[in-house]
């Protein structure tokens, strides 16, 4: 399994399971393959989000709020 993170643009507010993503956190989602990761996050919000990280590119100076997690992502 890898881990992957997500960012939201400014107008991709969800809330999901009680976590609020927003522009302000990275969602951590563990998947097989990059593919799987975009897949488990569309079928949970739709096209609503902005980037797709890894552990190399992921920055964290961005997301003041840092790293979330959605169970049911």
């Amino acid at each position: 399994m890898k881990t992957y993170y997500f960012s939201f643009g400014q107008d991709h507010t969800h809330r999901i399971d009680g976590v609020t993503l927003d522009a302000d956190v990275l969602l951590k989602v563990t998947a097989e393959g990059y593919n799987e990761a975009r897949q488990k996050v569309f079928d949970a919000i739709g096209p609503k989000w902005s980037f797709q990280y890894d552990d190399d590119t992921m920055d964290l100076k961005y997301f003041p709020r840092g790293i979330v997690e959605v169970p049911s992502i």
